[in-house]
This record gives C-alpha cells, sequence and structure tokens, in this order.
C-alpha cells in the first residue's frame, strides 16, 4: 500500500533473486479498511516511493486508481472463510474480503508466477495462500521474513504515527515475543502457560491495549493448548498504542 520501507524492500530483493522481471503495485486498497479506520490518513508518498523503487531497480510499477481497480457498480468480491474470522478477523470482520479481492484482481493484471508477502501481516499471507489453492491460481506465494527497526520494532507503515514515548512502549511487543519464544525454547509446551506468562508484560502497562497475544498453528492459524513436536506456530500479537494499532509474530518450530 506504498509508504515503502526496507520491509517491502527485502521483498523486492528476494523477488530479483528469483525472477526475471519485478513488478510492485503500489495502491491503498479501499475496501479492507472499515469505516472507523485510518484510509483517509494512512500514509502515502507516490512520488517517494517511485524513486524508491526505481533506485532498487524495480522493472514496473503499477499504480492504479480506485476507478481503475473498482470501476462504477462494482459487485463482485472473493472471500476466503474459516480462517478470516478468527484472531484480526475477529476485529476486522471485513479486512480480508477487501484484501483476498484486490489481491485476486491484481493477480489478474499481472499473471505473476511468484507473487511475495511480508511475514509481519502472516495472517494475511495464509489466507493468501488458501485462496490460491482454493481458486487455482499457478502461482507461488513466498513468504518473506520480518525486517525490524534497529530497536526490534517491526517495520511498518503505520509506524510513523507513534510519538517518542509511544515507540518506547511499543517494543514491549518484541521484547514479550522474544520472551515467549525462550520460555518455549526452556522446554514449555503448554501455550496457556506461555501467553499468562507474557501476558504480564502488558498488564502493568496503561498505553498499550492488547487486543490479542495467541500461539496458533502456522497453518489453519487455530489456537492450540499444547505445542506439538515437528510443528510450526505462531506467537501473534496486535496491540494499540496510543492510537495506533500494531501488529506483530513470532515464527517457532518445535523440535
Amino acid at each position: 500500500m506504498g509508504f515503502l520501507h526496507s520491509g517491502h524492500l527485502s521483498l523486492i530483493k528476494e523477488s530479483k533473486k528469483k525472477t526475471d522481471i519485478t513488478i510492485v503495485s503500489v495502491f491503498v486498497n479501499p475496501t479492507q479498511f472499515a469505516p472507523n479506520e485510518d484510509f483517509s490518513s494512512y500514509p502515502r508518498d507516490f512520488n517517494r516511493d517511485a524513486k524508491v523503487l526505481e533506485d532498487a531497480g524495480v522493472d514496473y510499477l503499477f499504480y492504479p486508481s480506485a476507478d481503475e481497480i473498482y470501476p462504477a457498480n462494482y459487485q463482485t468480491y472473493v472471500e476466503v472463510t474459516d480462517i478470516t474470522k478468527i484472531i484480526e478477523g475477529e476485529f476486522r470482520p471485513t479486512h480480508y474480503k477487501g484484501v483476498t479481492t484486490v489481491i485476486a484482481i491484481l493477480f489478474n493484471c499481472i499473471n505473476p508466477d511468484f507473487a511475495f508477502f511480508g511475514q509481519k501481516d502472516a495472517q494475511q499471507s495464509a489466507v493468501i495462500k488458501r485462496m490460491v489453492k482454493d481458486l487455482k491460481y499457478n502461482i507461488e506465494i513466498i513468504v518473506c521474513p520480518i525486517i525490524r527497526e534497529s530497536d526490534g520494532l517491526a517495520m511498518s507503515s503505520r509506524n510513523i504515527y507513534l510519538n517518542t514515548h509511544e515507540r518506547e512502549k511499543a517494543l514491549i511487543i518484541n521484547a514479550s515475543l522474544k520472551q515467549a519464544e525462550e520460555i518455549i525454547l526452556s522446554g514449555e509446551r503448554n501455550a496457556v502457560l506461555i501467553i499468562k506468562k507474557i501476558n504480564n508484560n502488558f498488564i502493568k502497562e496503561s498505553s498499550i491495549h492488547v487486543n490479542y497475544l495467541r500461539i496458533v498453528d502456522a497453518d489453519s492459524f487455530k489456537e492450540v493448548q499444547i505445542l506439538q513436536p515437528g510443528k510450526d506456530y505462531y506467537i501473534l500479537i496486535a496491540a494499540k498504542v496510543g492510537s495506533t494499532r500494531l501488529i506483530d509474530n513470532n515464527l517457532i518450530h518445535i523440535k
């Protein structure tokens, strides 16, 4: 959605390693924002983005208008069920319908062999993988690691909303993910106990309002009680720091 940062550039680097032609779409998609969300204020700077993409060696920039994507009397939507109703979907019930619709449109416009997404939006990537599988798109979805600021904050276009105090408080999110990983590495497999321990970090921080803090199966995104050997799990956190909603996660493999 533009206002590009190093996280986006990491996707471009992976694309350039793997493909002959790299195309980047920049489109702030209105259908994935609820009426009370920040569509109108979402950061935009096309000229800056275009220069960043040119410097990164992108072959093509696809920059459609809203009317091109959703012309007058637009009526068709793509919706993945089940996985979109839980976790993030509980707090943003219309969000993923907008995401899958616009991604399907962009795929149809460009017809790529590969599409690169960031792990920071882990559930979104899982939703898109399901859509690609179910609708028989001949596209390989590649999920690239989270890129973080030097202080550990996951890179996001919304980080610009944070003031200095909020930015400092937001570091609790990544610190809690690291703590959860350490607890797991120490041998704890009870997901409920792990969540309870790291939730204590947020109870004493009145400036942070946690939407969810969960451990889920990496494929289905269903919550788990006990971590099983040989499986992958996401530790997920979504929280509002001041008025800014941030999401972050850690992918854990249980040996």
